[in-house]
């Protein structure tokens, strides 16, 4: 496993559609190590392959269901090709951080709970039912295989005076 180079605004890669994954061979398994490591080191919850350069569509999340739980072992969760296939009529604005963003934080309006298809590392189907913050963060991840950063949804950005947690 290596860090990558993080992807901050405004280098172009970021506005850019990831292309589908058709191929899950050595440099895909590869190329995720590597995501969840720059994702872990950064420190961040989540992270997209378009912020290490690579315009793939390949999330990587790890976050603990139970925020109150402090000994509660968070969750790996491996993406390829991720798809919301639906969302709960219920949603809430919150702040949100991103990695490729550093130094701003922002307002952004997000469902609650989502249903998301794809493949897990080796080609199997998956399929997740998220709600609350898992939920939250894989919208912002599955934007940036769109192009779309929290900065273009949020209703309100600032700078913030604190170290941003949970970065995505």
């Amino acid at each position: 496993m290596a860090l990558r180079t993080i992807v901050t605004v405004p280098d172009p890669v970021l506005k850019k559609k990831a292309k589908t994954v058709t191929k899950f061979d050595d440099k895909l398994q590869q190329l995720v190590d590597d995501m969840v490591e720059t994702m872990r080191q950064a420190p961040g919850v989540g992270l997209a392959a378009p912020q290490v350069g690579i315009l793939e569509r390949v999330i990587v999340v790890e976050y603990a269901e139970d925020e109150e739980d402090e000994e509660a072992e968070p969750r790996l969760y491996v993406v390829i090709n991720p798809q919301i296939t639906r969302t709960s009529a219920d949603t809430e604005i919150a702040p949100e951080g991103c990695l490729s963003i550093p130094g701003l934080q922002g307002d952004v309006e997000r469902k609650l709970a989502i249903t998301v298809k794809g493949q897990n590392r080796h080609g199997q189907p998956l399929t997740l039912r998220l709600k609350d913050w898992t939920a939250r963060i894989f919208q912002h991840e599955i934007d940036h295989l769109n192009g779309v950063l929290f900065t273009d949804l949020a209703t309100k950005i600032w700078k913030p005076t604190e170290p941003v947690e949970d970065n995505v």
